[in-house]
């Protein structure tokens, strides 16, 4: 059951990691495809056979967004990928230490479900743009409408309503695997539509739909940064900004699917925790070896777990599943862009609705998860809806009377996001680049 909620991260990873990089250059939709279903299963199988645990991984959503729209319009793909692997390493030694934990319990619990609801109206930004649900003006004012002309009565924008309603009704209705229903459902309207009315719909099938899976992406990594495009500066912010993603989203998955499968203490620690944040340290360090951004927990995890699993058994099987995938991965080139973007806003709708456990009734924490969800989206940066979250924190509280209640960790990170905004006049002075 957990193969099946998760089957759609194989098709929709490769069309998030389509964007070009900063030469240009795009990643093999196909090889994007095999290398995510061969690292989810790797990881999964790991995971089990470690820690006994029945969560599952694969590409994380919100990490491979932070790539493909904010890390490479400044460095290439393979470089991208080096920076997810040093993100890896990273997590593996403050998670063996038990740094990690640490870190995990000096930030707000708002902060870490703000970054959760940032990055899913992030995503479902992204989809409703793919669509062309939303669109640029050019304008001034507004410089954003509904369609073109605010209509939306466009073949492939009705394919991704349909395909949204679709997949909306399906999880209303709490039917397994509605996502990947919903992306088949589209795909194949769309097909028929196609061919009664052309418009364009390329499905870009050309061989069979089994095949030896296409691993040419595996250790296309490149850790020689160069550094007259990119500024030292900007290459540790990328770092720390995917290092805060990974951290605190598989931290927070893993401890919500603890307490699911009743297998964590009134703390929220769990057996073999340790062993847990080592291998997904690990995932990260796979993931980026294999071009198909970080491997972490997927919170689709709770389906298995709500149908009885509680051991690494059901874990093992999943990946075995995803192992098997990768050999029909050419029938993820069937789905139209249009079809992913609705994907991709129910997706997003789903991480929003951690916004239930936040209690807004204080301003001191309505303005920072405020700033933290929808600066992510309005300035197309997961970075920066950190940042903003993270340093409005910080001032609220300090200037509030309740500075005593900031952790001094916090205070590391603030000032860190504060170089970050300000890098260009700080580049400027030390003229770096």
């Amino acid at each position: 059951m957990t193969f099946v909620t998760m089957a759609y991260i194989v098709i929709l990873n490769p069309l998030i990691l389509n964007t070009p990089d900063v030469d240009g250059n795009t990643l093999a939709g196909t090889a994007v495809a095999a290398s995510t279903a061969l690292t989810a299963g790797v990881m999964t199988i790991l995971f089990g056979l470690v820690t006994r645990l029945p969560f599952a991984f694969a590409a994380g959503l919100g990490i491979n967004a932070f790539l493909a729209f904010s890390v490479v319009g400044t460095v290439t793909w393979p470089e991208a990928m080096a920076l997810v692997m040093i993100n890896g390493v990273i997590i593996v030694l403050l998670a063996a230490t038990g740094l990690r934990k640490m870190i995990f319990d000096a930030v707000p619990v708002q902060l870490k479900l703000a970054i959760t609801v940032g990055i899913g109206l992030f995503i479902a930004f992204i989809g409703f743009v793919n669509a062309g649900f939303v669109t640029a003006t050019n304008n001034p004012s507004p410089p954003v409408d509904l369609g073109i002309g605010g209509s939306v009565a466009s073949l492939p924008t009705l394919l991704f309503v349909i395909t949204l309603l679709l997949g909306g009704v399906l999880m209303a209705l709490r039917v397994k695997g509605a996502i990947l229903i919903a992306l088949v459902g589209g795909t194949v309207l769309g097909a028929i539509v196609n061919a009664i009315w052309p418009f364009g719909l390329n499905f870009g099938l050309t061989g069979a739909i089994v095949g030896l899976p296409d691993l040419s992406l595996v250790g296309q990594v490149d850790f020689g940064f160069d550094l007259a495009k990119v500024s030292g500066v900007a290459l540790v912010m990328f770092v720390f900004t995917l290092l805060f993603s990974n951290f605190f989203d598989a931290m927070g998955t893993m401890t919500g699917l603890a307490k699911e499968a009743d297998l964590a203490d009134a703390k929220g620690d769990f057996p073999r925790i340790k062993s847990a944040l080592i291998v997904e340290g690990l995932g990260a360090i796979a993931g980026g070896g294999t071009s198909s951004s970080s491997a972490t927990v997927f919170v689709e995890s709770g389906a298995g777990i709500g149908e009885g699993a509680r051991t690494g058994l059901a874990t093992v099987v999943t990946g075995a599943m995803f192992l098997i995938a990768m050999f029909f991965t050419p029938l993820t080139s069937l789905v139209p862009g249009a079809v992913a973007a609705a994907a991709l806003v129910l997706v997003g709708a789903l991480m929003l609705s951690q916004i239930k456990n936040i209690d807004l009734s204080d301003f001191r924490v309505l303005l920072p998860v405020f700033l933290t969800a929808t600066v992510m989206p309005m300035t197309y940066s997961i970075a920066n809806g950190i940042g903003a979250g993270f340093v409005s924190w910080i001032v609220v509280n300090a200037f509030s009377g309740r500075a005593k209640t900031i952790h001094p960790l916090l205070w590391v990170v603030g000032v860190g996001f504060v170089v970050f905004f300000a890098r260009g006049p700080i580049e400027a002075l030390f003229g770096v680049a």
